[in-house]
């Protein structure tokens, strides 16, 4: 527990079964669990209860309407998370995961509320208590610490640490990292053991587009330039097709698919997954959508001009939102604007399947130009979204090794990312 504006405990326990199947982030749904489930990962489901007790002792000034002297008012929050382990280097270790959990367990008190919070005297005048942004950092790194604790017990017992990529963002990365900072001072004061990994699994940056207007409105939230070419596109004759699983020319097309994204993969020096990956994907939504069941629809879109294909997109639909997993591009007739109309396409099937906002999921932080992924980030905000910088991928340890596995992971990394980049001419 930790003492402040608040207190609170954290209680959690296995789930056999779950309601919530396409609701929140996609990482956090079984679906998605399942499906990592199939490629290397064991995946676990837990129900939490995270109890708030307004401290009374703790407060310096209160109105006292509402609780008397020794009282506590308490609150209480519900949910559901998915955790992924996977073993390592043998089965000598393991870690677990958890993508896009927690989120703040309160949101910071308005500015104009606590200007008004204090009369002239002194005096308290308003009924809860403030949080600002200090108490929220500190309240948070002793939620995710004391949600490892309560998990830990369930948890292979070679398992090094607890990864978190908290649903935690910020509308700039100043104040992202201002956050962070401030996590890690709250870890080393209070012995926490919160440590902010080297490298961040989910993208920390993206851009969301709202959706919820009209596609009038959505359009004209758009660049100029980016309404111009789609409408080029249009023009010029290029044709989107879109692929489920369950389409009767589906590996044809996946092959399309992969083709053009081992060409952008050389280009671009990225990392892809074998083909089985992307295959098993599409084909699990489409086969459990058949089957009635409440998950998210997974598309391929490809661009086509008479006879090439020019690009090609992988997206992901569930209530809450819509989602970019994947993209890869020819390099010919660029000059058609493919990429443009295939997003524009995917934003107004994802508007009309009922999803609140597109994720363009992953690009630069800034505009720098300097940036080797510039490109990137002009493309992706060009379509009027609003921008979000996740705080990024944390671990608690819970094993003597973690420091000389994380040193091995790192290693690893480098020599990847680093040294084979560098021997392959990229």
């Amino acid at each position: 527990m930790v003492q402040g504006i608040n207190v609170f405990s954290i209680s959690i326990s296995r789930l056999a079964q779950t309601d919530n199947t396409n609701t929140g982030s996609f990482l956090q749904t079984p679906f998605w669990s399942e499906f990592k489930a199939a490629h290397g990962w064991n995946y676990s489901r837990f129900s939490i209860r995270q109890t708030f007790r307004e401290d009374e002792a703790e407060k310096p000034h209160s109105c006292g309407k509402n609780a008397s002297a020794g009282q506590n008012a308490e609150t209480e929050k519900t949910g559901e998370f998915s955790v992924l382990t996977r073993s390592f280097a043998h089965g000598l270790f393991s870690i677990a995961y958890i993508p896009l959990f927690p989120q703040l367990p309160f949101e910071c008190t308005p500015e104009e509320t606590i200007e008004d919070a204090l009369d002239s005297d002194g005096t308290a005048v308003i009924e809860k208590p403030l949080v600002t942004a200090e108490t929220q950092t500190i309240e948070f790194a002793h939620l995710v610490k004391e949600i490892a604790a309560a998990l830990k017990p369930y948890l292979p017992k070679n398992t090094i640490c607890i990864r978190f990529d908290p649903a935690v963002s910020f509308g700039t990365p100043e104040e992202r990292d201002a956050f962070n900072y401030g996590l890690k001072v709250v870890s080393f004061a209070d012995r926490l053991h919160l440590r902010k990994n080297s490298v961040d699994i989910q993208p920390p940056d993206s851009t969301l587009v709202d959706l919820t207007p009209d596609t009038e409105e959505i359009l004209e939230r758009m660049k100029s330039k980016w309404r111009y070419n789609i409408r080029l596109s249009e023009r010029k004759g290029v044709q989107i097709e879109k692929v489920t699983g369950a389409d009767p020319l589906f590996s044809e097309k996946l092959d399309v698919f992969y083709d053009l994204y081992k060409i952008t993969s050389e280009r671009d020096g990225i990392a892809i997954h074998a083909k089985s990956y992307y295959e098993d994907l599409l084909k699990k939504s489409s086969d459990e959508l058949a089957q009635k069941k409440d998950v998210p629809a997974v598309t391929l879109y490809l661009a086509k001009h008479e006879d090439d294909y020019l690009g090609a997109i992988i997206t992901l639909f569930s209530r809450t939102e819509s989602v970019y997993l994947y993209g890869c591009s020819s390099n010919v007739k660029r000059n058609l604007m493919p990429n443009f109309l295939l997003q524009w396409t995917a934003m107004q099937d994802a508007k009309k399947y009922g999803s609140l906002y597109y994720d363009m999921y992953g690009m630069p932080p800034t505009d720098d130009e300097n940036h080797p992924m510039h490109g990137l980030y002009l493309f992706k905000t060009g379509f009027g979204g609003k921008n979000i910088h996740r705080i990024g991928t944390f671990d608690v340890p819970v094993h003597i090794l973690y420091r000389a596995c994380i040193a091995a992971e790192s290693l690893r990394a480098f020599w990847h990312k680093k040294i084979m980049k560098k021997i392959r001419g990229r």
